[in-house]
């Protein structure tokens, strides 16, 4: 019977036995561990004395030993002069005391390693070198500077340090190459750890209040784009070096896209064939293999409607198939591919930021600009806006190749291209040798009332249709039917009607028919003309000449319309989309678990940890034995036999005996196979007779 009931009493009583276990485990193992002694133990004194009280105890135990009246062993020497040396240096107190930083303590360790068990007198002393730890500090915030700096959306990298570190003087030089590779994107501060205000601030909190760095010192923070307060602030956890740290700024802060490296194999397939015919190509030659800059990374998003961006890593025995590919000589090098057949532009050389955003504005558009919902503005080809030149221009041109993707187009883009050469050489030559009767188009051109672009077909099917309307238009625009491809040039002329423009500000509607007619048109008046002549380049200039002469000098009809919306190439732009998804591998998932633990392990340390798991298994025991006790004086209230050998019965069987004494109870039912009480009533036959 004894062995029956207590193995009852486990069972009940399982709660509050592990609780209990748990709250001794964590008293005796867990949290001595959690609290090491400290360089103040060692030397028998108080924690936070001062500097002379270390010296005081220090000469207390220098005195035994000259004295010979006490011997150290040469672990409890090596931890004495540890902490002796350690703890009368201001700034190493004065980290140790509130941060918790110990930067040296590896080297106790490999001095322990390396006298082992000899004499302590033989120990070279001092163990700290305190020479040549200067921090090279620039961009100093303060307390009192710190509300202020957020005077703009920009976002803020700042590290922390201290004038006392090793690790910080070490980490200077490439502290400033990631302040340059930041310049203009992102600010950069240091704070000192002797400001203990705003060092606090930025500094991690355990469970218990205690301030401090994980990962010690030098400590990084950001605060992304629009952040001023701590609450959004990020902590870097990763590797303290260059290329780590500013794809980390870049990706997870700033959400820039990644510029990828492609091989010669790679390179035509995965760049070349997958981006849009409507981009330039900006591929970026390095002899490093290092990431994309920051800011490039930040240009590539910017123009990243215009543009596709690659990255190579140049190698001699590779020169000769990028010589004969993009006409690249050496590295580093930039190439801009822009229209089909046209000749790479290629720069060499490093780049700095200003260069690289004055170099990509000149190269962002191709020789014969597509005119696309992103560019019509751009260009004048819409009647919403005005021309390149500004408002001031009430007449302007727009000459638009259109057609579908095809070796046709292409060729059409190319005569094009030396239709606006043809134009460009007449107005940059002498008045005597110029053909007269192309001076009207070359001064709209140089003046820049006049755009040459071309349209795809296929994708701006409405918008060509618009223009094109005719029973042969399907050949050039819409989705290819057959295999007929015929591109068709034609020009639109835009005229802005001044006086209408202000009086429209000034007058109001009469009727909801008018309300409904103003806004269903453009501002600017269109007259088209189709070109219906050769493909020779002197007879297209000189068509466009006379057009332009005859819009400048004729009162045409001013018709106004509705055109139809350019639809998007790029609605969103993919690397940009998708930057959030693209961590550095220094948050990666690895890193994410490791900064989970090393929370947990915070958790740890908390000494009310201990107390609290014994006060729940006090309760649980207290409820579990009322519930019990209660069981005991009313057995017949609670269902359940009472305290006796019956309750070492299986609940599955008490359950069926239950279920059974239910079921004798219940009357029979017309649903039961045969009621216990049924008979067969016999039949009448009504035909007996």
């Amino acid at each position: 019977m004894a062995g029956p009931t207590m193995i009852s009493k486990v069972k009940a009583y399982w709660a509050p036995l592990i609780l209990f276990g748990l709250g001794l485990f964590y008293q005796l193992v867990v949290l001595p561990r959690s609290f090491p002694p400290s360089h103040y133990d060692a030397l028998g004194i108080k924690p936070y004395s001062s500097v002379e009280q270390v010296k005081e105890a220090y000469e207390k135990f220098s005195s035994k030993w000259n004295s010979g009246e006490e011997i150290p062993s040469t672990a409890d020497f090596l931890k004495i002069q540890y902490a002796y040396e350690l703890l009368t240096d201001p700034l190493w107190k004065r980290n140790y005391d509130v941060y918790g930083i110990d930067e040296q303590l590896h080297i106790l360790e490999k001095v322990r390693e390396q006298y082992g068990e000899e004499s302590y007198s033989r120990i070279d002393l001092p163990l700290l070198d305190a020479t040549d730890r200067s921090v090279h500090a620039f961009n100093v915030v303060t307390s009192e500077d710190f509300p202020s700096i957020f005077h703009d959306s920009k976002p803020w990298l700042i590290q922390v340090y201290s004038d006392g570190s090793y690790l910080c003087g070490q980490f200077s030089g490439a502290w400033k190459t990631i302040a340059a590779l930041l310049e203009g994107i992102a600010n950069t501060g240091m704070v000192e750890l002797g400001d203990i205000r705003l060092a606090t601030h930025l500094a991690e909190r355990k469970p218990i209040g205690q301030i401090f760095f994980r990962r010690g010192l030098p400590s990084l923070v950001a605060f992304p784009p629009g952040c001023k307060s701590s609450d959004c602030m990020t902590r870097f956890e990763g590797e303290l070096s260059v290329d780590v740290v500013t794809d980390w700024f870049a990706t997870a802060i700033l959400k820039l896209p990644r510029i990828f490296y492609y091989t010669k194999e790679s390179m035509g397939k995965n760049f070349l064939a997958k981006t849009g015919p409507h981009k330039v190509k900006v591929i970026f030659f390095s002899k490093t293999g290092e990431r994309a800059s920051p800011f490039a990374r930040q240009i590539s998003r910017n123009y990243w409607a215009y543009a596709s961006f690659a990255f190579v890593l140049w190698r001699e025995e590779e020169s000769s198939i990028w010589w004969n590919t993009f006409e690249v000589e050496s590295a580093p090098a930039i190439v801009f591919l822009k229209d089909p057949g046209v000749k790479p532009v290629v720069y060499y050389g490093s780049f700095n930021n200003s260069w690289l955003s004055e170099v990509m504005e000149q190269n962002k558009l191709q020789e014969l600009p597509q005119l696309r919902s992103v560019t019509s503005m751009e260009l004048g080809c819409d009647a919403r806006g005005y021309s390149r030149s500004g408002s001031d221009a009430t007449i302007w041109y727009c000459v638009i190749l259109a057609g579908r993707l095809s070796p046709e187009l292409n060729k059409m883009r190319e005569t094009m291209r030396r239709v606006q050469e043809t134009l460009l050489s007449d107005d940059e030559s002498n008045a005597a040798d110029t053909d007269q009767s192309l001076a009207p188009a070359a001064v709209a051109f140089r003046n820049k009332r006049l755009t040459f672009a071309w349209l795809d077909g296929e994708a701006q099917d409405r918008y060509c249709s618009f223009y094109l309307f005719s029973e042969t238009s399907f050949e050039t625009c819409g989705a290819r039917r057959d295999m007929s491809d015929v591109p068709r040039l034609f020009i639109v002329r835009y005229k802005r009607n001044t006086t209408e423009d202000e009086a429209k500000i000034e007058r109001k509607p009469r009727n909801i028919w008018d309300a409904m007619q103003e806004q269903e048109v453009d501002p600017a008046s269109q007259l088209v003309v189709r070109y219906n002549g050769s493909d020779e380049i002197p007879q297209i200039a000189k068509w466009v000449s006379e057009i332009i002469q005859d819009g400048d000098s004729k009162d045409l009809p001013f018709y106004r319309a509705k055109t139809p919306e350019l639809v998007p190439e790029d609605s969103e732009p993919l690397l940009t989309r998708s930057a959030q998804s693209l961590f550095s591998k220094s948050i990666g998932m690895k890193q994410r678990i490791c900064n989970i633990m090393g929370q947990c392990y915070d958790y740890l340390g908390d000494p009310r940890i201990g107390p609290a798991l014994l006060l729940a298994a006090l309760m649980s025991f207290g409820t579990i034995w009322l519930m019990r006790g209660q069981q005991r004086a009313h057995p017949s209230q609670s269902g359940q036999p009472g305290p006796s050998a019956n309750e070492d019965e299986n609940r599955p069987a008490r359950r069926k005996r239950a279920k059974q004494g239910s079921n004798e109870a219940r009357p029979p039912s017309i649903t039961d196979e045969e009621p216990k009480d049924a008979y067969q009533m016999p039949l009448l036959d009504s035909n007996s007779d």
